[in-house]
Order: structure tokens, then C-alpha cells, then sequence
């Protein structure tokens, strides 16, 4: 199983923020873990099911960088 410390970076108004570096990296080890856990018999669940569930969480990382990316090369009016 996977440890992560993720960073949680107070707002001016109380609000907790998580880095979007930090989001990508737990959704891709999240995936990863699955797919291995899989592959020794730690998860008792439909191979294909586990699969694509690791499949979306990836695809949500590469989309939030995409649009960090997107975010961070707007230049300043």
C-alpha cells in the first residue's frame, strides 16, 4: 500500500489547497498501486474493472496538468 504526504497550503480565507503537483502524482501512484495490487492477487475485483478505474485516474492527472499548464502559460495582460 502507498504513503503519500501531501502538503496542505492554507488560502487568505481559511481554505485548505492542495499543490496540483501533489493531486497528479497521489491520482498516477493511485493507479499504479491498483494495477499491482492487482497483478499479486490484493485485489478481489474484476481485472478489466480495475483496469479502467486506473485508466480514468490517470487520465484526470494528465488533465489537470493540461489545464495548469493552459493556466500557467497565460501571459499577464
Amino acid at each position: 500500500m502507498i504513503q503519500v504526504s501531501i502538503p496542505l497550503i492554507p488560502a487568505d480565507d481559511g481554505t485548505l489547497l492542495i499543490p496540483a503537483d501533489h493531486v497528479t502524482t497521489l491520482l498516477r501512484r493511485l493507479a499504479v498501486d491498483w494495477t499491482e495490487s492487482m497483478g499479486i492477487g490484493d485485489i478481489h475485483a474484476d481485472e478489466r474493472t480495475v483496469r479502467d478505474l486506473s485508466g480514468v485516474l490517470t487520465e484526470v492527472a494528465d488533465q489537470i496538468d493540461v489545464e495548469c499548464i493552459a493556466f500557467a502559460s497565460v501571459p499577464d495582460p
